[in-house]
């Protein structure tokens, strides 16, 4: 394998990364924090403390349905799934409860929640990604109010607090636990109450606040669903806790219970549907009341909202309005960032201290824009200035009866303001990634076309080529970093790294065009790549692009059509009966694919879920159960039946197919079985640690086979050939005949071992359901291969008959297979996507599989646990485009030498770049939609997650081809040649 065409394929990748990173740069912002503090030692800005002490307890994705009081008011739709708060302390006393229905932000992950419950800020797009690992809070927080005001707080529960607030909680009151093992549905909750119970029992525990964050519910949503009995038995035992922490509180301590995000339909949260955005907040005080029951507060301040499936609508909150709320009633300062709102019900008693608490509150919000606008990033509020000073004026200048209606407008609009400053984008940034897009693909075009004529010279101009694109890059980068300081004078936010990540490429790409500038005869309307086309203008529509598992499927079935119609005209019967019935199989896998699907909030109520049991029951079904250990079987044979066809399943075919490719299935099947058994409790509680060690060894068993002994053997014997010799002793010369078995397929048989390498690795972290799925892409690949295999010999025997020497044209050689095409990788670019909706996801955050975090380890692991997710995720993308050289190497006879390598290594080139230019397409569609549509209502919802799914997917595509050619072509096309080289005919 010639490294000149690897050096192209990495230049490609590289074009690549810089555009992503300079259009995200540009598109996702994250938030200016502000390091100031509020302080007021004359107590201008704090209210006398109605409380001295207070409990929270954050239920971990407890759901404003999950929260009721008894009996439910509005009615649950999950009746059996309710925490039902006590009837005697929410209907005998309602000036000492409050019930609300609060509002998270989004993305509601834990980490992005913990900062909106301490600071009163709001989250980006982006901070979801510090999820699985919390950097420390630097902004003002009521944390850090309540060390300022030398307050103790005491902590138990999830590790995400520690890890935000490292020196916040008092010494010997700290004990937290690991948040990510979300198979563990008892430790942290057990924890939680084996430490704040006696703290709250004994009166002279030296506490002023207490956290405490059970986590159950988060994980039996994750593991199980809202919907399994085990959610019934965990809302009992928080119930069972709420009661005895309300026996023993005293009457000075005010008790907090919410949670910090809700969950959806399955079980899962992160992103913005309702479900995961509705959370339940309830306030209580034994002694001192929180509002007075006969006071008439005007409706304007008690806005309400009908949770989905309630008859009735409730009082609804933002959650960061606990912020300023719970400050106030602790006698604090409010945190200096907060942009929540003072609940009315809290202090609405004479209606004086509700009117100085919002205008705390209305100075707080002022002082706080007021600073930012001073900041560096103070321009981001220019097209809001305007309305928040005129609402500022309002308050004012509001007579004593309007003050308060002022004051709420006014810290509300900064709200929606600030909520839409943070998705303030840098346009010319995001310019420079689109025409960086722009550029790279047309490159890629560009050298796709060019290794399409240049057969057995591609070499030579691919050395020429390497070069000038290093020239390029080198140009490039002096006239960027040039370029950098003038532009950065005139220019906010672009720096001279920026600069030269542009001008680098740039130049590059455009010395690559003029090298390899197609010639226009060469140009037809057939030759366009429709479905590349009109997948990519779909990202043009949020309801195409919220369909786009179901348009897959039907541009995926709609690239068989030239190839079965070249199926009806095949000269012979063979030929026609192989097209058409291969074709036939790839069609039919790819339909039982699309049976396997799981919905976003946008599909329902068309959308109908099958990859779990229920929308509601994150579990396999039990048809997938039976199914899982026949197809592991199954695969394997599948697979050396394929490589009968051409008798080359021999040599490393023959021992890694029969025997250690089924082991590796079968034990990746047998670890989520397993899983099921554990989490269904199927054996009883008692078999748990019995399973999760078992579980454990299987998924290791499985990838270390696969990564030592899978990987060695592909590397000491990479060929699936047999060879034999024989002696002719009826000459008395004694001529010698040497026989190679698997001869016609020398070069795709031992890249499919290899692939299965891969495969295998993919299938161990993937949920049943997408096992089998797995299992047919593998089936559906292997059926594209034969018929575009047999579309290759339709067109050598339509040559030779048309030829005036048909028999010279048929003769090994002759007629020399063509570079595929770019409608030949059309169906695996989308069978690549395809795989990726049917094995469970989403271009959503919602349907990220986090419980693949553990396939290896019991508890979150670093780097391991996160690498297992983004395999989960992205694996079937990477398996896929893994899968391309194939259609340069099936079925291709390696001679004459070396010649015979060469030509297959370029089109295995050609291959790779052309499954790279798919996606890198499709990812310009979606980065020019998101851009151009910045301002639309569903940026955020649908297509800022589909751009980021795209970018990542390039990445995967890239490192797979890179890998892929770089690796295993290279080595199966230095063997062949070292073993065929001195076979007659070669050179």
């Amino acid at each position: 394998m010639s490294f000149k065409g690897l050096s192209l394929l990495t230049w490609v990748f590289v074009v690549h990364l810089a555009a992503i990173y300079l259009y995200t740069r540009g598109f996702l912002l994250t938030r200016l924090s502000l390091s100031d503090t509020s302080s007021c030692p004359d107590g201008s800005c704090t209210l006398p403390p109605t409380h001295s002490r207070a409990v929270v307890l954050i239920i971990d994705a407890l759901r404003f349905d999950f929260l009721s009081p008894d009996p439910p008011q509005p009615p649950s739709p999950h009746h059996h799934n309710v925490l039902r708060l006590p009837q005697e302390l929410t209907a005998a006393d309602p000036s000492r409860s409050l019930l609300f229905d609060a509002f998270a932000d989004p993305p509601t992950t834990t980490l992005q929640r913990i900062k909106g419950l301490t600071t009163g800020s709001l989250p980006t797009f982006v901070d979801m990604g510090s999820n699985f690992g919390g950097a420390s809070i630097l902004e003002d927080s009521l944390i850090a109010q309540l060390r300022a005001a030398d307050k103790k707080v005491a902590f138990m529960g999830d590790d995400t607090w520690t890890a935000v607030f490292p020196d916040a909680f008092a010494p010997g009151l700290c004990f937290p636990y690991d948040s990510f093992n979300v198979e563990d549905l008892h430790t942290v909750d057990a924890g939680v109450e084996r430490h704040m119970l006696p703290l709250l029992a004994d009166r002279s525990a030296p506490w002023d606040v207490l956290i405490g964050h059970f986590l159950g519910v988060d994980h039996v949503g994750h593991r199980v669903g809202p919907d399994h009995p085990t959610m019934h038995a965990k809302l009992a035992q928080m119930d069972a806790v709420l009661r005895r922490v309300v026996e023993l509180l005293d009457e000075d301590t005010l008790l907090v219970v919410l949670g910090d995000h809700g969950m959806d339909r399955r079980g899962d949260h992160g992103g913005d549907g309702v479900l995961e955005t509705s959370s339940a907040l309830w306030v209580y005080s034994k002694g001192f009341p929180l509002t007075d029951p006969s006071a008439l507060i005007p409706a304007e301040f008690l806005p309400r909202q009908t949770f989905p499936g309630a008859p009735a609508a409730h009082r609804v909150v933002q959650q960061i309005d606990l912020v300023p709320s719970l400050a106030l009633l602790l006698g604090l300062p409010i945190p200096f960032n907060n942009l929540g709102t003072v609940i009315p019900e809290l202090f609405w008693r004479d209606g004086t201290d509700f009117a100085r608490a919002a205008a705390i509150n209305a100075k707080q919000v002022k002082r706080y824009l007021d600073t930012y606008r001073a900041s560096p990033s103070g321009g981001e509020l220019d097209a809001v200035w305007a309305e928040l000073e005129s609402k500022w004026a309002a308050v004012a200048n509001a007579g004593e009866m309007d003050a308060l209606s002022a004051m709420k407008s006014y810290t509300r609009e900064a709200l929606a303001a600030c909520r839409m400053l943070w998705a303030q984008f840098n346009v010319l940034l995001i310019v420079l990634g689109l025409v960086l897009l722009v550029v790279g693909t047309l490159a890629g075009f560009a050298l796709f076309a060019k290794f399409g004529v240049l057969e057995d010279n591609w070499e030579d101009w691919a050395g020429k080529t390497r070069w000038w694109c290093v020239r390029g890059m080198a140009v490039g980068t002096i006239l960027g970093f040039g370029a950098s300081f003038p532009l950065q004078r005139l220019v906010k936010g672009v720096d001279a790294l920026d600069c030269v990540l542009f001008g680098a490429p740039l130049v590059s790409c455009l010395i690559v065009i003029i090298m390899s500038r197609p010639k226009p005869s060469g140009f037809s309307l057939a030759s366009l790549p429709l479905p590349l086309i009109l997948h990519t203008l779909a990202f043009a529509s949020n309801s195409f692009t919220v369909w786009e598992d179901r348009i897959i499927t039907f541009l995926l079935l709609s690239c068989l059509v030239p190839f079965v119609r070249v199926g009806f005209t095949a000269p012979t019967g063979r030929l026609r009966n192989r097209i058409l019935g291969f074709s036939a199989m790839f069609a039919v896998c790819v339909r039982l694919m699309a049976g396997s699907t799981v919905c976003r909030e946008e599909q329902q109520p068309y959308c109908h879920v099958t990859f779990f049991a229920s929308s509601t029951l994150p579990s396999p079904p039990l048809p997938v159960l039976l199914l899982l250990l026949p197809a592991a079987v199954a695969l394997p044979w599948c697979m050396r039946r394929f490589l009968q066809i051409s008798k080359s399943d021999k040599g490393i075919a023959g021992i890694v197919l029969p025997v250690i490719f089924p082991a590796v299935l079968a034990q990746g099947s047998a670890y989520w079985i397993l899983e099921w058994l554990d989490s269904a409790e199927v054996l009883g509680p008692g078999f748990a640690d019995i399973l999760r060690l078992a579980r454990t060894m299987l998924a290791r068993s499985a990838m270390g086979t696969i990564v030592v002994l899978g990987l060695v053997l592909c590397w000491f014997i990479p060929l699936c050939l047999e060879i034999s010799t024989n002696v002719d002793t009826s000459k008395p010369e004694g001529k010698r005949e040497v026989t190679v078995v698997g001869f016609a397929n020398a070069f795709g048989a031992p890249y499919l071992v290899f692939w299965c390498a891969s495969f295998g690795l993919v299938y161990v972290v993937t949920q049943p359901t997408g096992q089998l799925v797995l299992c047919l892409a593998a089936l559906a690949v292997l059926a594209y291969l034969e018929v575009v295999d047999s579309v290759h010999d339709v067109r050598a025997l339509s040559a030779a008959l048309a030829s005036t020497q048909p028999s010279a044209v048929l003769t090994l050689g002759g007629v020399p297979r063509q570079a595929p095409s770019f409608a030949e990788l059309t169906p695996l670019a989308l069978l690549a996507l395809h795989t990726f909706y049917r094995t469970g996801h989403q271009s959503v955050i919602a349907s990220i599989q986090w419980k693949t975090a553990f396939v290896l380890t019991p508890t979150l692991t670093y780097p391991l646990s996160p690498l297992l997710v983004i395999l989960n995720t992205f694996g079937p993308q990477f398996l896929l485009a893994l899968s391309v050289p194939l259609v340069a190497l099936w079925n291709v006879a390696p001679l004459p030498q070396p010649a015979a390598s060469a030509r297959v290594s370029g089109a295995a080139v050609r291959a790779g770049l052309g499954v790279m230019l798919y996606h890198a397409t499709l990812l310009l569609g979606s980065a020019a939609s998101s851009a151009w549509l910045r301002r639309h209502l569903m940026v955020w919802k649908v297509f800022a997650p589909r751009f980021m799914n795209a970018a990542a997917t390039i990445l995967a595509v890239d490192l797979a081809v890179l890998f892929g050619v770089g690796v295993g072509v290279a080595r199966v096309a230095a063997r062949v040649t070292k073993l065929f080289k001195g076979v007659p005919g070669s050179k």
